[in-house]
């Protein structure tokens, strides 16, 4: 199996356990009283937002280890807000990423109020609770993980949870779930199978997805000029992580890529 089939494989014995710590009646039952309380919209913040930058919250990856081996999910996202993110995304994939839904929740609870991505493998509609659950404002699903009847029916769920959704795409053949209609259609520069990253995946793929889509480029973007690069051929929305958290003070190294964006009009 390639490093995408080993994650799903795990994924869904580990929902399964989960289900036998907290009943599907269970969580919803924690959701029931959420669903009235206001979410911010990622897609809005993104299409307002002067840098569109989505800075991610992300300790370590299947490819290069830890990256912040620390717990510091009550810090950095805030920091993130602070210094200018549009939104966040935070890993919550524990036995690949070293994230826990507690991230949402601690981030949360420091006073992060912008919108935040629930970023795992979701293939069951229980993970979408658990997004609901811990404060996420938008979900990620993935085109390489489900075939377009499951990913329909996990984005309509996630609609009624008043969860936005980010749909992402690697190739030319999975841009064809744009058509699903998601808040957000993002094209992953990586390679989820090989873990190999190149950033003109986003532009070859940019013209397959619909004009009026809110565009998201993810992955291997490194540096101000990338991004600007990418805004140009339709992009609205950036997910950075490892350029920010292999830095000492990941917000202040949000600010420095913004500041230099601002220097180059990005």
């Amino acid at each position: 199996m390639d490093i995408l089939e080993q994650i799903v494989a795990w994924k869904r014995i580990e929902i399964e356990l989960a289900k036998t710590k907290k009943s599907e009646r269970e969580i919803h039952s924690d959701v029931e009283p959420l669903m009235d309380l206001p979410v911010a919209s990622m897609s809005k913040a993104l299409v307002e937002s002067s840098n569109g930058i989505i800075a991610e919250y992300k300790r370590r990856s299947p490819s290069k280890g830890w990256i912040k081996e620390q717990e510091l999910a009550h810090v950095v996202p805030l920091e993130y807000q602070r210094h200018g993110a549009a939104a966040l995304s935070i890993l919550t994939d524990q036995k690949f990423f070293g994230g826990q839904d507690d991230y949402i929740r601690q981030a949360r609870t420091s006073g992060v109020e912008i919108p935040v991505l629930y970023k795992n493998f979701v293939v069951d509609e229980y993970q979408l609770f658990q997004a609901k659950a811990c404060g996420a404002s938008a979900v990620l699903l993935i085109a390489a993980c489900l075939s377009r009847k499951d990913c329909d029916a996990l984005l309509r769920m996630a609609h009624e949870l008043r969860l936005e959704v980010l749909l992402e795409m690697h190739s030319e053949e999975e841009t064809a779930y744009a058509e699903l209609e998601p808040d957000l259609c993002g094209i992953n520069n990586r390679n989820l199978g090989s873990f190999v990253t190149d950033v003109e995946n986003s532009f070859r793929l940019a013209e397959s997805l619909p004009q009026n889509a809110v565009k998201v480029s993810e992955s291997g973007i490194s540096n101000p000029q990338i991004v600007g690069r990418l805004r140009q051929a339709g992009f609205r929305g950036f997910l950075i992580g490892e350029c920010f958290m292999k830095e000492e003070k990941p917000g202040e190294a949000l600010g420095n890529f913004i500041a230099e964006m601002d220097k180059i009009n990005c």
